[in-house]
């Protein structure tokens, strides 16, 4: 049976950062609604068991919290999730449980109960070391919060532990980003996620570099940082293992692996979007909307749609490639091997072994670039 995950997104926020897209909330933009963590927690509770009696039996594999701040809501009702997914479907031997936290609302309590809980893996959001650039971020955090936190999360038995980076971002030096992989390195995490800053439509951020006050970020400066980062991470014993995401050895996040190799996932929660048998569907993105529907005992789904042969097959290639086990040659028919082969000769994509194309470094960052090529070479599929 292909693997089956849960994702849950939790939409609360503290404070909203300048760069941020996702569907989150602070309180003052709930202000009102009736929203509340409490509320939302009922709603995913019934979502989840829809969401059992829908699928029928389906052992979970992997558990993702995201958000927002999942942090922001405490232990107890992330542990309520878990609980309720453990009843309602039931988890695999060694299911791996994740959870998403900012910083500055964990502790070493927080943690704890974390592990008692069941979960297995923490995903702390650093973005940088330097304080001027967590500022024009708008990051709460202090510099070194992150790593106290992931220090934290170790002592509290968490093997699996991961910092999230940012690079590039305007007024980054390269000594800034060698700060922030050292800093890194040195709170002992055994995964790292690097992502060159995006400036996100609709974003505070976006807002101040259409008035000027802050340059748009430079494509040559982030592939510059981004060669930086994955030799500083190498030199540590760190592989990557997907474009934007290292680990030691045995430490990959195999809740994203899932989304990565084609998988299954529900997702749960305002917003969240959830693929199974090649039906794609998303829920409606405000939490009093989210948590009304479920309490009237509808489904919280704003749409759907089911991906046709093409769509699917975009997405294999366009996924699998960014994989360090690389893309199966036989998922490619004849004209897309000659772009494969063009790209291997372009120093895109390594020596052909075990039949698979994988990305060199510098295909690594024309990835998107490489993937167009594969697609538009082959036929349409009907």
């Amino acid at each position: 049976m292909t693997p089956f995950g849960v994702y849950v997104h939790v939409p609360f926020c503290a404070s909203r950062c300048g760069y941020c897209d996702f569907n989150t909330y602070t309180a003052s933009e709930l202000d009102g609604s009736g929203a509340s963590p409490d509320g939302w927690l009922e709603a995913a509770r019934r979502e989840i068991a829809m969401a059992a009696r829908r699928l029928g039996p389906r052992p979970v594999e992997t558990v993702f919290v995201g958000g927002g701040t999942p942090s922001l809501i405490g232990a107890s009702r992330l542990g309520a999730v878990v609980e309720e997914i453990r009843s309602e479907f039931g988890l695999v031997p060694h299911a791996e449980v994740t959870t998403e936290s900012n910083p500055e609302s964990t502790s070493p309590e927080f943690f704890a109960d974390l592990r008692s809980a069941g979960f297995t893996r923490v995903s702390l959001g650093m973005q940088s070391a330097a304080p001027h650039v967590l500022a024009l971020l708008e990051r709460r955090h202090t510099p070194g919060r992150a790593v106290e936190a992931a220090r934290e999360a170790r002592a509290a038995g968490f093997e699996h532990v991961n910092l999230d980076l940012i690079y590039a971002t305007p007024g980054e030096t390269d000594d800034d980003l060698r700060r922030s992989a050292d800093a890194v390195l040195d709170a002992g995490v055994d995964h790292v996620s690097a992502y060159a800053l995006i400036v996100e439509d609709g974003t505070a951020l976006a807002r101040r570099v259409r008035r000027g006050e802050v340059p748009r970020p430079d494509d040559d400066v982030a592939a510059a940082r981004y060669e930086l980062l994955d030799d500083r991470l190498h030199a540590a014993g760190f592989g990557w293992y997907e474009v934007s995401n290292w680990s030691l050895p045995g430490a990959e996040c195999r809740h994203n692996m899932g989304y990565w190799r084609d998988g299954d996932w529900w997702g749960v929660g305002p917003g969240a979007h959830s693929h199974v048998d090649g039906v794609r569907w998303w829920n409606v993105k405000h939490p009093a909307r989210y948590a009304s529907l479920l309490a009237d005992g509808a489904s919280p789904s704003d749409g759907s749609e089911e991906l046709t042969d093409d769509e699917r097959y975009t997405e294999r290639v366009m996924l699998r490639l960014r994989l360090a086990e690389g893309l199966d040659l036989g998922l490619l028919d004849a004209p897309g091997r000659a772009a494969a082969d063009r790209a291997r000769g372009e120093g895109l994509l390594r020596p052909f072994t075990g039949g698979r194309a994988v990305l060199t470094r510098r295909g690594r960052l024309l990835a998107d670039r490489v993937v167009t090529d594969l697609l538009t070479a082959a036929p349409v599929r009907s």
